[in-house]
Parts: structure tokens; sequence; C-alpha cells
């Protein structure tokens, strides 16, 4: 049976701390806990449970603590939690048997199922997704091919049953897009994955605020020959926005068109129907709203293609006199449910 080191960074989780630890404490064989600078009993908790400690001075980039707190590790395997993870007995079981089924095993990666996901506004569209959580400490390289031996760099990943439930007391929007906002100023170049994330961040969970303080970032991103065809999409959407915020028709012109020119997302069909809605236009803003629900996909958030311009629609027929029809869209968006992942 494989070892495996716990690895947490926390700060300020008395809360939530000791119901995560009890989850996992027969499930590895070191505990490490790298806080970030608690004022509360989380240190005292953490030792209490024999976790190793390691202080942390937050450097406002939560990759510097993750990968410090993996320096820390000395087991075969490392198990990456967050303070407001659970596992229930029966996923309890799955890690235990996971652990023995990896041991003679050449796997890099084991990724296991991420539950509730859509609590609390997270930037994540499926509410059971698959996460990358059980690390090969030390990775060993292989050739590989009989001619032209190359290594191999691929890691091996596989896929585990193993369901953890995120349990959220609050909601890290806003501290998450003034991160964001800060890599910008510090000069970081916002990465493809980032750049999705920030715009999905802001769909999700942002105020018109946020969308006008990130309109320098995604306008000079929009024109960066680096960005490929989706990052493109995507400043494009907020931009659209950020347009219809700020009643720019020339802005909206602009932006809509280079999104509708290629396959026309949910998200842009919906600011459409707003941007025409803010105007007056209810019939025109109908025809974007449907649009929005019935014949294009999200790039973003599931719900600018699902309830939200269903709710819409209802609220344009509502305005409209007709009540038979709002209502129908009422009881539909009701019931619409974000898709599974694939």
């Amino acid at each position: 049976m494989v070892t495996v080191s716990l690895c947490m960074i926390v700060k300020d989780e008395e809360d939530k701390l000791a119901t995560c630890l009890d989850c996992v404490k027969d499930l590895v064989d070191e505990m490490i806990i790298v806080d970030t600078g608690s004022t509360d009993k989380t240190v005292e908790i953490a030792e209490s449970y024999g976790a190793k400690v390691f202080k942390f001075a937050w450097t406002g980039d939560f990759s510097d603590a993750r990968n410090f707190s993996f320096r820390q590790a000395t087991c075969e395997y490392i198990y990456a939690a967050d303070a407001d993870e659970t596992i229930d007995e029966e996923n309890r079981e799955r890690f235990k048997q996971l652990k023995e089924d990896i041991d003679d095993l050449d796997i890099d990666v084991v990724q296991m199922y991420y539950c509730n996901q859509l609590s609390h506004n997270t930037v994540y569209n499926y509410d059971r997704e698959l996460r990358p959580k059980l690390f090969r400490r030390v990775r060993s390289f292989v050739w590989q091919d009989p001619i032209h031996e190359t290594i191999q760099l691929d890691p091996v990943v596989c896929n585990s049953e193993v369901e953890i439930q995120h349990n959220p007391t609050e909601d890290h929007g806003e501290r998450d897009l003034a991160a964001f906002r800060r890599a910008v100023d510090m000069g970081s170049y916002i990465s493809k994955r980032l750049h999705n994330l920030y715009a999905r961040e802001l769909y999700m969970v942002g105020t018109n605020e946020d969308f006008i303080l990130a309109k320098k970032f995604f306008s000079d991103s929009i024109i960066d020959t680096g960005r490929d065809l989706d990052q493109i999409k995507e400043a494009s959407c907020v931009l659209t926005h950020i347009a219809v915020i700020e009643d720019d028709v020339l802005g909206v012109l602009k932006y809509a068109l280079k999104d509708v020119t290629t396959i026309a997302s949910s998200e842009m069909c919906y600011e459409l129907g707003e941007f025409y809605r803010k105007r007056g236009d209810i019939d025109e803003a109908i025809v974007w709203y449907f649009n929005a629900a019935y014949e294009t996909s999200p790039i973003l958030d599931v719900h600018h293609g699902g309830d939200m311009p269903m709710q819409k629609l209802a609220e344009c027929y509502r305005e409209l006199g007709n009540l038979e029809q709002a209502e129908d869209y009422e009881k539909e968006a009701a019931r619409w449910e974000p898709p599974k992942p694939e």
C-alpha cells in the first residue's frame, strides 16, 4: 500500500478544519498544514491531530503556498485538500482501496470527483467534476519507443470513483476577482486557463464595478495576437457586457460581431437581449434571449444558456401582457438543471 502525505494551506479555518481532518486522519501517513496567517485556533487544532505545521508568509499567490506545502511532504503520494472538504464513509473505503490498487502501478496523478461545486457561486459549471487530487511526489522518468527512443513526459493520469464533498461556507468570488486584478497589475501574463477563469468569475459573481475594473485587461487581451479564438470570444463577451452597462452602442456592435462571426455563444446572445431590452425593444430582446436559451451553447456560465434567459423571456412576455407565455417560461426556468459533464 502506498504512503500518502496530506498537504493543505489554511487560514482561519477553526470552524471547518477538525471536520476535514477527521475524514482523512486514518487515510494518510502524515499531515502537512501550511498556515498563511491564522488569528484563530486553526494552528492549535492542526497540532492536536499530530500535523506538522509550517508558517508561510502570504504572497498573494496560491501556487506559492501550495508548492511550499508539497516541498514539505515525505511520502510517496501527496493528497491536496482544502479545509472545506469532507469524505463520507463509502468514499473513505474507496480511498483505502485506491491506495492498494495503485501500489504496483505507474500512476502519477489520480483524479477524484469533486462534488457540490455549484454552492456559493463557485467558478465551475458542474456539480460533480473530476479534479486531480492525488499526486506522486517523486516522478520517475521512463524511456519509451523501440527506435528514436524518448522520455515519457506526459503524466500517467487515472480516474477514481472517490467522491469529495465541497462544503463552502462563504463566497470567495470577490477575493478571487481581487486576486486576478492584482496579478494583472503586477504584470503577470494571464494564461489561457486563467483567462477563462477570470471571465467565468466575472460572469458568475462579478458586479458592474468588477466588470469595469476588468475592462483594460480584456481590451488588451482581445488585440493580443498571442490569444486564440477561445480567448477572443471570452474577451468579446466581457467587453460587450461592459458596453451594455455603459450604453456604448458602437462597443456592443464591435464586440458582438467578433463573437457572432464564428458560432455565437449563449452569453453573447444574452448580452444582446439585455441591450435591446434596455433600449425598450422588447420584441428584439425576445429573439436574442430565445437564442441564448435554445439555439446556442454557453462558453463561460451554463446559467446564461439556461434558466437566466428563460427567466428574461418570462419577464419580456409579462411586459407585453402575454401572461400565459410568461408563466410557461417561468416554469421552464424553475425546472432547468445544469447539464452533467460528458
